[in-house]
């Protein structure tokens, strides 16, 4: 029919695609912490026979057996660490990564809180010198490549700085990815610099610190509204000529608030998924949800491994 719109990509075709990449690369050793329920448990068993990862499995060991026989998982080929608690298999998977036994850390079914909490502790920690944030990778069926979103789910109200870090990850994720440069979209409400909106005066600030070096490996433009970061009819529209309006890659959001409801607004009214993982940590963090679908769980494992699979190469974790 002549003026129709083209169909929208086939659902899920953007993590079958980093599945697929998968395939390549060995699987990574991952502590799997408090994995006592069936969908934490589950999601680390099919990562394994997917061949992504290598599980190591820590919490009460009766207990994660009995969830297996319950739930008909085979978990003999995997190694149990058997801890008291999930406090002890949040400190206990942090320990086997500084030790270099693990090279990705999964959440089980124990709060985010908790396990971060030992990923940020100074001493005993998986701190670095960077921001830790987490990233959505989306796959939203209307638009033509996967969508990054951060932070949605670990900085409340980011200053300049954690800002600078936020967006430093996100782009060596998306370089891990396959993208050599990615276009990163910071929002605001409107495409100018106003004084009464700081979020568009730090925008300004982030690209400038692009332009000095402060940020590397990815192409920065902002303030844009959303309809200016990813429709190049809004674009056309508006006359804004840039790079990256209308094609970003990555959308960097000003506050927890806003990014939590783009995502959620993403997820329920366009149908979309949302992978996630956490960065900044001298490893990858998977954060899977029971709420999570099968594809979803696989994406942010397969993410995250492909990801710790270039850090190790780039860096080995050292003790």
């Amino acid at each position: 029919m002549a003026g129709s719109q083209p169909p929208p990509p086939q659902r899920h075709e953007k993590y079958e695609r980093l599945v697929a990449a998968c395939r390549d690369i060995p699987p990574i050793p991952t502590a799997v912490a408090h994995p006592c329920d069936a969908s934490s448990l589950g999601g680390a068993v099919d990562a394994a026979r997917q061949g992504f990862i290598t599980p190591i499995l820590i919490g009460p060991a009766a207990r994660i057996r009995a969830v297996a026989d319950e739930a008909g998982l085979d978990i003999a080929p995997y190694e149990i660490v058997d801890v008291p608690h999930s406090h002890a298999a949040a400190a206990t998977a942090v320990e086997l990564v500084r030790q270099g036994r693990a090279q990705l850390l999964m959440k089980g079914s124990l709060h985010t809180d908790e396990l971060l909490r030992e990923v940020a502790r100074k001493d005993s920690g998986l701190r670095t010198e960077r921001r830790i944030s987490h990233v959505f990778i989306m796959d939203v069926p209307t638009y033509g490549k996967p969508l990054f979103i951060t932070d949605a789910a670990v900085n409340i109200a980011p200053t300049l700085e954690d800002k600078r870090d936020i967006i430093q990850n996100a782009i060596d994720l998306a370089r891990a990815l396959g993208n050599p440069q990615p276009k990163v979209a910071i929002l605001s409400a409107v495409e100018t610099i106003t004084p009464k909106i700081p979020s568009t005066v730090e925008a300004g600030a982030l690209c400038k610190m692009a332009d000095r070096g402060q940020i590397t490996g990815g192409l920065l433009d902002g303030p844009l509204a959303l309809d200016n970061a990813i429709s190049p009819e809004a674009v056309r529209i508006k006359g804004i000529a840039s790079p990256v309006a209308g094609q970003a890659d990555i959308l960097v959001v000003p506050d927890l608030e806003a990014g939590n409801m783009l995502a959620k607004n993403l997820t329920f009214l366009a149908n979309a998924d949302a992978a996630g993982i956490v960065l900044g940590a001298r490893v990858p963090i998977v954060l899977t949800s029971r709420a999570d679908s099968v594809m979803t769980r696989m994406a942010s494992c397969a993410v995250a491994a492909l990801y710790a699979h270039r850090q190790r190469i780039e860096q080995p974790v050292k003790g």
